[in-house]
């Protein structure tokens, strides 16, 4: 039998695929790796990853657990989606039906089978996470990116999302609501949320609130709007953020029962494709989403840096002419370095890609450009993850001699030195233009 020719294989890819490239989180994440390396000193401002370690209590659940063998349910084991229940229930007051949720191999998967199994466009605001858009166009879906504002702290409109509807109101949609966002950390207020749950109930949209960063909302303030359009939401989550177990690859779908083919939908194609999640992760998971004292104390405590770092980031960056909208939740900063536009055009740099390559190659910052999250190349906008410090060190530092204290730049500086080097080195680079 012959063999096909390796320089054939790219004119033969189904053409959702042909084009695409790898995960640009993924991407920069490897090539950061591969840097450092050869030896370059390089500021990882690029990976979306938590920084925090996994609480000790789920990690002993782990260990007790490692045994375990055999193929679980295909919604996912039992006790956890009980667990994950209550978990809804005691934070959202919502989604607390046990035979509602769907287990995956990370929320990613999850969100690429809805895709796959449910035919209507996708609507997604300006900026969005990288992998929306590179799934629907896998899974053959039509795309509808919205335009947001940084003085409306890049939120979905729901003026705009009505506009959208109204020509065909009758046309199957999926809006994707993710907040605390990615790429941004802003948030939606309750009356923002009220006024897209109307929208949503007039034209019957599915709504997948994207929730993953919920529970390190800085002031531990999320509120899901599946409370105001209970019927036809479907929060999606996991413990790759809150939980700092990005790699245990466990996700969450909680959907209403008015959807309840849905979820059927998505277990037939989980049952063909990943069958169940890996069962040792699953027992795990029930001691994190079962939560208690060591829990609340864990996220407090994640809650203070992150919130302490946004704000000393974005302070440094908005002196030195970098306008970044407020962060309310995770671990980002979207900073635009328009101020520096004429001055990167004297140097031939027009993209907000050139201007992440030069930064890189100029000074090891490695951060991701706008265009990976919708927005137009020459639109000097760019994501900052600050997540590159020993998130251990940090927490057991609030234990000793930040309990009682406020954190400072001695901190900064010393519980987050690539992180507060990597933003003078940024600063100062710009600055030199």
């Amino acid at each position: 039998m012959g063999k096909i020719a390796r320089n054939t294989l790219p004119v033969n890819l189904n053409l959702n695929v042909r084009g695409l490239t790898q995960s640009s989180t993924l991407a920069i994440n490897e090539r950061s790796q591969q840097l450092i390396s050869q030896g370059r000193q390089i500021y990882r401002f690029g990976l979306g990853q938590s920084p925090f370690p996994v609480p000790e209590p789920v990690v002993e659940s782990l260990r007790l657990h490692a045994h375990e063998k055999d193929y679980l349910p295909v919604k996912g084991l039992k006790q956890l989606r009980e667990a994950i229940a209550g978990f809804n229930f005691r934070t959202q007051r919502c989604m607390d039906n046990p035979d509602n949720i769907l287990i995956g191999p990370g929320s990613k998967e999850l969100i690429f089978i809805l895709q796959l199994v449910y035919y209507g466009d996708l609507i997604i605001p300006i900026p969005s996470w990288v992998s929306y858009f590179p799934q629907a166009r896998i899974a053959g879906r039509h795309v509808h990116w919205v335009a947001t504002t940084a003085e409306n702290n890049y939120r979905l409109s729901p003026e705009k999302l009505d506009l959208i509807c109204r020509a065909d109101p009758n046309r199957p949609r999926v809006v994707i609501l993710n907040y605390p966002s990615n790429p941004t950390g802003c948030t939606y207020p309750v009356e923002k949320l009220k006024q897209l749950a109307t929208v949503a109930r007039k034209y019957h949209i599915v709504l997948v609130s994207d929730e993953i960063y919920g529970m390190i909302h800085h002031q531990g303030q999320h509120v899901s709007v599946a409370r105001y359009y209970p019927e036809g939401t479907i929060i999606s989550s996991g413990l790759s953020k809150w939980c700092g177990a990005g790699g245990w690859r466990l996700g969450t779908f909680s959907f209403p029962s008015e959807l309840h083919w849905l979820r059927d939908a998505m277990a037939i194609v989980a049952s063909e494709t990943f069958t169940s999640t890996s069962a040792p992760i699953q027992y795990a998971a029930v001691t994190a989403f079962e939560g208690g004292a060591f829990i609340d104390d864990y996220l407090e405590k994640s809650r203070r840096i992150l919130r302490f770092l946004s704000k000393t980031i974005r302070g440094m960056l908005e002196t030195n002419h970098i306008t970044v909208p407020l962060p309310q939740g995770g671990f980002y900063l979207f900073p635009d370095f328009g101020y520096f536009r004429e001055k990167l055009a004297a140097k031939g740099i027009l993209t907000s890609v050139e201007m992440c390559e030069h930064l890189l190659n100029d000074t090891g910052v490695a951060m991701l450009p706008g265009v990976d999250f919708g927005h137009q190349p020459e639109e000097l906008v760019a994501r900052m993850a600050y997540v590159d410090f020993d998130g251990r060190n940090a927490l057991d530092a609030l234990e000793g001699k930040y309990k009682e204290m406020k954190l400072n730049s001695e901190f900064y500086d010393q519980e987050c030195p690539k992180v507060a080097n990597g933003v003078r080195m940024l600063v100062a680079w710009f600055n030199a233009l």
